[in-house]
């Protein structure tokens, strides 16, 4: 039987976290220069994401 490679599994998830921090790194620089819209609960909704009573078959409203 042969033995678990414990370098390259520790390598791995060393390089698997850093490939998931810089992503999410990159996409809070993208929504940075963003406005935050809000539901009427005040939680903040992301562009694109249907409204609780909106069908969600229904596209959503183009933004100006």
């Amino acid at each position: 039987m042969a033995k678990p490679n414990y370098q390259y599994e520790k390598r791995s998830k060393e390089l698997a976290k850093k490939k998931k921090k810089e992503e999410k790194l990159r996409r809070k620089q993208e929504n940075a220069g963003r406005p935050v819209e809000y539901d009427e609960y005040g939680n903040p909704v992301e562009p694109g994401q249907p409204e609780p009573g909106q069908d969600e078959a229904a596209p959503a409203e183009p933004q100006a």
